[in-house]
């Protein structure tokens, strides 16, 4: 399904292109030297771009692009259905862009990002490690993956989604490149889990990044289908580390996309691995042939499966026994958000004390110590958490 049998190239950089365009020679060129005049034009004649001799070959079929859109449309509906049930007229009163009515965003004071309130995201599925380790509620760690804190948030993780996702799946398919999508959000989201156990942690970051791990590793399993692998592998690391490093600003988990880059990285070497150049071009020679793969993608395929079984073996063990992973490494809070004079990295959820006399409703910070007053008869939980959120900011 989604598939056509029409030629493709891999998605960064260019694969081994006609011999008699490139300056450099392949090894089998040394070796047909030794060849007859008609047994050097036969091989010739029968060496073409490492994609046209793929042809035929399940590895190398151009798929449609179907599954990716569908992802990006999922993630708006439930957002749009988030906002639905946030409601910010009735259970908040303080919101902004009113005209859009049930549909208006949170108080830009408590959620910049033009979105619910943290209330509704936990409502809806938003990781919160209390509700995942004491309310055996761990389809958090899935649910998390299709919310967005807000309208910024959204577009931002579904245009690179776009651009990214549609291109890796046509080249390996919808089944593959789902699966490495879905896996890396599990895993983005079991790190975040481990180290920010105070927050609700909402989006689809770790699963993109997983996308970006899977591209990183699939020009090393894949390697001698390259011919500008360095310039290929510097871009791509280059894209990730500017990533990663706006990842240290307050309010992004950065946990999120490093769990899900490392798990889309080792899941790469698993799914996305190609038969070798070698392979290719002789698969239709008569006699012996070389094995379909590589000893070294043999190698780096075995222990990657490894490693992915036991990371998540051993996280989802220290998840359930509510192990918290910032007693186990004193710095690793680093990574995901580093305080300057500008921000604070205090990430402890809003609490704040509250007294009610006649009309008077008065709210104090536990955190930073403000105070408030506020002319309101009565008002609902979410009013309060919402008041709460912003006083403590």
């Amino acid at each position: 399904m989604g598939e056509k049998d029409s030629e493709t190239a891999p998605i960064w950089g260019k694969t081994r292109q006609r011999e008699s365009n490139n300056t450099q020679q392949h090894p089998m060129d040394v070796e047909s030297a030794s060849l007859s005049g008609q047994q050097h034009r036969s091989l010739n004649r029968s060496r073409s771009s490492y994609e046209q001799r793929g042809r035929g070959v399940k590895e190398f079929r151009s798929w449609f692009p179907w599954l990716i859109p569908c992802f990006v449309a999922a993630n708006v509906v439930v957002f749009a259905i988030t906002m639905y049930v946030n409601n910010c007229p009735k259970k908040s009163g303080d919101c902004f862009a009113d005209f859009l009515g049930r549909f208006s965003f949170q108080n830009t004071r408590e959620n910049p990002l033009l979105g619910p309130s943290s209330l509704t995201l936990q409502t809806m599925g938003g990781l919160d490690v209390k509700k995942v380790v004491k309310q055996d509620e761990g389809w958090r760690l899935l649910s998390c993956n299709w919310l967005h804190g807000g309208v910024v948030h959204l577009l931002v993780n579904m245009l690179t989604l776009l651009f990214i996702g549609i291109r890796m799946e046509r080249e390996f398919g919808f089944i593959r490149i789902g699966l490495l999508y879905l896996i890396s959000g599990f895993g983005g989201s079991i790190l975040s889990a481990l180290f920010l156990r105070s927050n609700i942690s909402v989006g689809a970051s770790g699963a993109v990044f997983g996308l970006l791990g899977g591209m990183l590793s699939e020009i090393f399993i894949n390697w001698t289908i390259y011919s500008n692998k360095v310039v290929t592998i510097i871009t791509l690391v280059i894209i990730v580390a500017v990533n990663l490093g706006l990842g240290v600003l307050p309010g992004v988990d950065n946990f999120a996309h490093i769990g899900g880059f490392a798990t889309g990285f080792l899941l790469g070497f698993v799914l996305l691995i190609r038969p070798h150049y070698g392979w290719i071009n002789q698969r239709d020679a008569p006699g012996a042939k070389p094995h379909r793969y590589k000893m070294y993608q043999g190698i780096f395929w075995t222990i990657s499966l490894l490693l992915l079984v036991a990371g998540f073996i051993a996280g989802l063990i220290s998840l359930f026994n509510n192990v918290d992973g910032n007693e186990h490494c004193s710095w690793c809070h680093y990574l995901s958000c580093v305080p300057t004079s500008k921000w604070s990295c205090n990430r402890e959820p809003a609490s704040c004390t509250t007294t009610q006399l006649g009309n008077q409703f008065s709210m104090t910070c536990l955190r930073n110590g403000k105070s408030a007053s506020y002319i309101l008869a009565n008002p609902p939980d979410s009013r309060i958490n919402s008041l709460c959120v912003q006083l403590c900011r």
